[in-house]
């Protein structure tokens, strides 16, 4: 991993030098610590379903815990492709492609990093991408 070691109260800023050694393990961390939080959620969710059985004896009820558990199955399964972006994003740290746009090169920048830590093209870039998508789907 990495040597930098960061105050509590660090902030990547535009001041400093674009995906500087203190900005990779910023986003490092962050990014380990919501791939962490997701997966404690989904422990929590797969002991939630053993302890329940499902067999409420009214069918109203039986009906809701159904519903609840395919909403809860489905947010799952987000979090689980979400974990594999968060991974996605780490092995471009490790290779130091992170924050610079697929489709430029350019700098993403660090509002959109913090607002979206697996973001992988920058705000100009993504845009771009969604009018070629409504565009594709218009015809």
């Amino acid at each position: 991993m990495s040597e930098v070691k960061l105050p509590n109260n660090y902030r990547p800023t535009e001041k400093e030098k674009f995906m500087s050694p203190r900005q990779k393990e910023f986003f490092r961390q962050r990014l380990l610590g919501w791939r962490d939080e997701i997966l404690r959620d989904a422990q929590g969710t797969i002991q939630n379903l053993q302890e329940d059985d499902g067999q409420a004896p009214d069918l109203a009820d039986r009906a809701t815990t159904e519903s609840e558990r395919s909403i809860e199955l489905r947010t799952r399964d987000r979090q689980r492709k979400l974990v594999g972006k968060i991974d996605a994003a780490l092995g471009r740290i490790d290779e130091g492609s992170y924050g610079y746009c697929d489709d430029t090169g350019e700098p993403i920048g660090l509002k959109r990093l913090e607002a979206r830590p697996i973001a992988t093209l920058s705000i100009e870039a993504q845009e771009r991408h969604e009018r070629r998508e409504r565009v594709h789907r218009d015809e």
